[in-house]
């Protein structure tokens, strides 16, 4: 099988590893979210921030040994001044201090879980487009498996935080696949090199605006005046 097959076959299995992921797990462990219909919504909420902050963490150590594998600094360099143009753009999601703090608590929670949903598919076809680096480390690896099965626990513990905090189900995204995920791969190497680099980045990003957004939240069910 060669290497564009198995980043097709991996793409493909997404719909199976969403499906295969339930029931929901919220154990008392930081890295897992069991019973979470059983626990306050509190507590719940807290869960879902530590879990959002462990996907950030190691999506900034992810992004570091990237670089360092694979970007010459000049490259680097040139890449963050031209910035990334992030898939989920097409989202839409506030992302200015004033927009998000006019965003309403039914549409803040949304906003994470059409984020977190956004990523699963392209976290497995990193996954997978990385075991073809002669040079890519296995703690590099590691972290990517790691993020895709945190970030599906963490899609669980939003859905159940929305049945909690809104009694309702979970929104339905107008927004396609193709426009999140477009299927033409690279099959140059340096290309997908660049294009692995510009996912981890975006996903750093898109990680730390759902950490801003669940924190605005918390603050507002505090009642604490002037949430930042």
């Amino acid at each position: 099988m060669t290497a564009l097959q198995e980043v097709l076959l991996a793409v493909s299995l997404w719909p199976i590893l969403f499906t295969i992921s339930n029931p929901i797990n919220c154990g008392d462990e930081q890295s897992s979210l069991s019973n979470c219909l059983s626990i306050s919504q509190e507590k719940l909420l807290d869960r879902v921030i530590q879990h959002t902050e462990l996907i950030f963490r190691v999506s900034e150590e992810s992004c570091t040994l990237f670089e360092e594998m694979f970007i010459p600094l000049p490259l680097q360099l040139q890449t963050n001044q031209a910035g990334n143009a992030c898939m989920t753009k097409v989202l839409h999601i506030p992302s200015s201090k004033s927009e998000i703090q006019q965003i309403t608590d039914k549409w803040l929670l949304h906003s994470v879980l059409m984020l977190v949903q956004s990523w699963i598919k392209p976290l497995v076809y990193l996954q997978t487009t990385m075991t073809q680096y002669d040079f890519a480390s296995e703690a590099l690896l590691n972290k990517t498996k790691w993020m895709l099965e945190k970030l599906i626990s963490l899609e669980q513990g939003v859905v159940v935080l929305i049945k909690k905090m809104l009694n309702e189900g979970a929104m339905a995204t107008t927004v396609t696949e193709q426009d999140l995920f477009p299927t033409d791969l690279q099959p140059d190497i340096l290309a997908s090199i660049m294009n692995d680099y510009n996912l981890l980045s975006c996903f750093k990003k898109d990680t730390h605006k759902m950490e801003i957004l669940l924190k605005l939240l918390k603050c507002r069910q505090n009642e604490i005046y002037n949430c930042a």
